[in-house]
């Protein structure tokens, strides 16, 4: 699972806390620097440089990463969402096909399902709409079956391939939306290193003997902005960057329209 520790933070602090801790990382390296200097400890300038560049360059890597990985998932996120509304609609259609009582029944709970699946992500009780969503599907296919011993035929196949895949489309929702996140070991490797390469700058800038420039301000929120980024994508319906359910309330209102 994803960073549960993160999660209890909100957006705002956690954005705050890292600053702070890049902050005081590039602070400390900088005094650091600073101290060994006024020791007189001979330290050439150009190999701190070099080794400073590697760890950045190894920074961004883990960086560049972390945000792939985040983006990956978004986008994924997004396209379940269209293919569920997708697959929803043309099951509903194919319902048309089936016997009576069989039609109007799967129809109806077609129409509960799409708003048990929008008020889950809109109200965020996830384990509620989650249970819901099973004992529709139970319904469903029940009501399938029944369908099929009524009218057995390639008709009736339409209506359960289609059905089928919805189910199928919700364990993927399931999986990309809940529980693709981003590790908690992903999470503390990029931390550490973020930290180590704060710090690297900082100790390089006292070496050279270099007042704290605003550029060292400029790389803290550099580094935080992305991280706020990064988090923000991997909390599927919290922050800034929420998956849409637009295709979900298209279907709906498209239904409740038939339905009259």
């Amino acid at each position: 699972m994803g960073a549960a520790l993160l999660d209890t933070l909100p957006l705002g602090l956690l954005f705050l806390a890292v600053v702070a801790g890049a902050a005081l990382a590039v602070e400390g390296g900088y005094r650091l620097g600073r101290y060994r200097l006024s020791q007189t400890i001979e330290e050439k300038e150009a190999p701190v440089g070099a080794m400073v560049g590697s760890i950045l360059a190894l920074f961004a890597f883990v960086l560049a990463f972390t945000f792939g990985l985040a983006a990956n998932w978004f986008e994924a996120r997004r396209q379940a969402v269209l293919d569920e509304a997708n697959a929803i609609g043309t099951t509903y259609l194919r319902a048309g096909l089936l016997p009576e009582p069989v039609r109007g029944e799967s129809a109806r709970l077609l129409r509960e399902y799409v708003d048990v699946r929008l008020a889950m992500v809109q109200d965020g009780r996830l384990p509620e709409g989650l249970a819901r969503t099973d004992e529709l599907q139970r319904k469903l296919w029940a009501q399938a079956l029944l369908g099929a011993e009524r009218q057995p035929g390639p008709i009736t196949a339409l209506y359960v391939s289609s059905l089928n895949q919805v189910i199928d489309i919700h364990a993927v929702r399931v999986q990309v939306g809940v529980r693709n996140r981003i590790p908690t070991s992903i999470w503390g490797g990029l931390l550490a290193v973020g930290a180590l390469a704060m710090a690297a700058v900082g100790y390089q800038a006292g070496i050279a003997a270099t007042r704290r420039s605003p550029a060292m301000l400029a790389l803290v929120l550099a580094f935080s902005g992305v991280l706020f980024m990064i988090a923000d994508m991997d909390r599927p319906q919290q922050g800034f960057l929420t998956i849409g359910q637009q295709p979900m309330l298209d279907l709906q209102a498209g239904m409740r329209a038939d339905a009259h």
